[in-house]
């Protein structure tokens, strides 16, 4: 399966930069929808990711517009992150999918209302204590990154550590 990871208008370099690391991690490519809060090239997103960009599949688009011209949500499996989501993420069988986005607005606002309304039947939320606003983004992508993984059986990550065999 291949997953990609689309931030709509991030604004925190030090989230990107972790983001993009995950993405890595696991092989998911990065979109990055701008506006972006700060340029790619700055300290903060660099020592982030530190070793991990060139080991990245990253494509930036100019405008949430073009990115969906590009990847229309009718035609691709996308499913939009937000507090608002009418389906909990763990809901969604990603194995039945040869490919998914996963889209994520902004720190401060998130995903636009009218962008919600209109997809909202591919909105999905990481369920939480009402008494609080949100989880950092960084650790959303990564909590519903994973659980796709979880869902094909890490498919094409490594499972089982061999440090104890080689270091025993």
């Amino acid at each position: 399966m291949k997953l990609n990871i689309v931030l709509v208008e991030p604004e925190i370099p030090q989230n990107t930069g972790n983001i993009a690391r995950t993405c890595a991690a696991i092989g998911a490519k990065l979109h990055l929808v701008y506006p972006l809060g700060f340029s790619i090239s700055e300290k903060q997103v660099r020592r982030a990711g530190l070793d991990y960009w060139d080991k990245l599949d990253i494509e930036e688009h100019n405008t949430f517009k073009d990115f969906l011209e590009k990847y229309k949500p009718e035609e691709h499996n996308m499913f939009f992150v937000t507090t608002k989501g009418k389906k909990v993420y763990s809901e969604i069988d990603y194995s039945s999918f040869d490919e998914v986005f996963l889209l994520f607005g902004k720190e401060t606002k998130g995903l636009s209302e009218d962008i919600l309304k209109k997809y909202i039947r591919k909105t999905i939320r990481i369920p939480m204590r009402k008494t609080l606003r949100s989880l950092n983004l960084s650790n959303s992508v990564a909590i519903v990154a994973y659980d796709v993984f979880r869902q094909i059986n890490f498919e094409g990550l490594e499972e089982i550590s061999n440090y104890f065999d080689k270091n025993n």
